[in-house]
């Protein structure tokens, strides 16, 4: 007795044709692989603004859109003096860092 001659055997799929994987042509890879480059670049521009974020490369940038918006009055330091003071005050406070 085969699996095709049980009742119901037909509702699931053991002697229906073409159930099997005989003759099937395997889609091609192509969409998949236009997909690696946008995803790949994705990739490669998180780990960029992580690192950037990190280092605290945008800092500035922020420092001063907070005081346009916050403080309109009052002056922004430039770029240079921005990190003169932060690294003067992180040299006055050593505990407030790790390492």
């Amino acid at each position: 007795m085969t699996t095709a001659d049980l009742p119901g055997a037909a509702g699931r799929g053991a002697a229906r044709p073409g159930a099997g994987a005989v003759g099937r042509v395997p889609r091609p890879a192509t969409a998949a692989l236009r997909r690696v480059p946008a995803a790949l670049g994705r990739g490669l521009r998180a780990v960029r603004w992580y690192v950037t974020t990190v280092m605290g490369d945008h800092d500035y940038a922020r420092y001063a859109a907070h005081r346009r918006r916050v403080h309109p009055d009052a002056p922004v330091v430039s770029e240079k003096e921005f990190w003169r003071r932060r690294w003067a005050e992180q040299d006055a406070d050593p505990a407030a860092r790790c390492c």
